[in-house]
């Protein structure tokens, strides 16, 4: 874990900076441009740890692959998650060595995130604090193939907050070459798009109280569906269920925006669908009570989390604001702690970071 404390530490000193540095976007905008340089920085330690792993999730498994398989035109199985494969193709046509996709899928999936942060996050620090802190980067190094579907989706925030859906269409087919589950976005985009806290909102988080409730038959009804496609592996997955801290950590956010909507609403018109992706990343937590495995779903809406946390200590009163942002970094340190050293027990390891 030493590695993971000091890119901690790392990304919060230069993003704190980035943000110190800043400049009002305009005049009128309520949103800042942190500095690019230490931003540059703080990019350059996620990328560095995460990119020089061998280990974490199913890294090993991915490498094992790259190494043994030659990837080619012919070989590829352009009914699953081809996109991948094509990577894999190319970065064979440079190197063997297993560490250049190790690499190249950190550069892509951290990049991506770190930069939408960098136009939608009101702190800059806040956001990518949390993204290291509430377990999401640990997991970009678990789910790589759907994680970097998610980052690339990620990007398209552009597209899915000023209505350009023919855009967004297109980021999410390519996303799906990579994780076919990355669909799911397609549908989305239309039940996000609208004011938050209405009868929907409520209706999607009845519909997850509900399911958890008769979780054994829309479980069933689920892996029958998914029985015949690739995921038809999913209705073996028996890891339990995520913990009721882990949705307290999802919902907390979204219950203070809930209370400070009305001026939410004012710093940010468009903030309501950030808020309704954040409140759909709160029904699958809950939802993967019943079994851990629909928290994979969440990795594509968790994200939006990082930007709804990080206009939090706008709501408050001024004298406040400190205070809220105190309390935000000690809780998140306290639940990285948990959950990575005494739940996990987690253990970096690299061939080139060795401290």
């Amino acid at each position: 874990m030493t590695i993971m404390w000091i890119n901690l530490t790392l990304v919060y000193m230069f993003s704190s900076l980035s943000r110190y540095f800043s400049k009002p976007l305009s005049l009128t905008s309520n949103f800042v441009k942190p500095n690019k340089l230490f931003v540059f920085f703080a990019i350059t330690s996620l990328v560095v740890v995460s990119g020089l792993r061998n280990n974490i999730g199913d890294t090993g498994s991915y490498m094992h692959s790259y190494s043994i398989k030659s990837f080619n035109l012919e070989n590829i199985n352009y009914l699953g998650d081809f996109g991948f494969d094509m990577l894999q193709m190319i970065l064979q046509l440079f190197s063997s060595d297993p560490q250049l996709l190790i690499i190249f899928t950190a550069v892509t999936t951290n990049l991506l995130i770190a930069m939408s942060l960098y136009k939608y996050s009101r702190m800059f620090e806040i956001s990518l604090y949390v993204y290291i802190t509430a377990g999401m980067f640990t997991t970009s190094m678990n789910g790589i193939r759907q994680y970097l579907a998610a980052a690339i989706i990620f990007s398209a925030t552009k597209y899915l907050l000023n209505g350009n859906f023919k855009k967004y269409f297109l980021i999410v087919l390519i996303a799906s070459t990579f994780h076919k589950s990355a669909l799911v976005l397609i549908p989305i985009y239309f039940i996000v798009r609208r004011e938050a806290w209405t009868k929907v909102t409520f209706f999607l988080l009845f519909i997850s109280i509900i399911i958890v409730i008769s979780f054994n038959q829309f479980s069933e009804l689920l892996f029958a569906t998914l029985d015949s496609t690739q995921y038809g592996h999913y209705s073996d997955f028996s890891e339990g269920g995520a913990n009721f801290i882990r949705v307290a950590v999802n919902a907390t956010p979204i219950i203070i925006a809930f209370f400070g909507r009305h001026k939410l609403r004012e710093l940010w018109p468009k903030s309501d669908y950030i808020v309704n992706l954040s409140i759909i990343s709160a029904m699958f937590i809950i939802i993967s009570t019943q079994n851990w495995i629909f928290a994979r779903f969440n990795i594509y809406f968790d994200l939006y989390n990082l930007i709804l946390i990080s206009w939090i200590a706008m709501l408050f009163k001024e004298r406040n604001k400190k205070f809220i942002c105190y309390g935000i970094l000690v809780l998140y340190f306290c639940y990285y702690y948990y959950e990575h050293v005494i739940t996990y027990g987690l253990v970096y390891k690299s061939n080139y970071l060795n401290f």
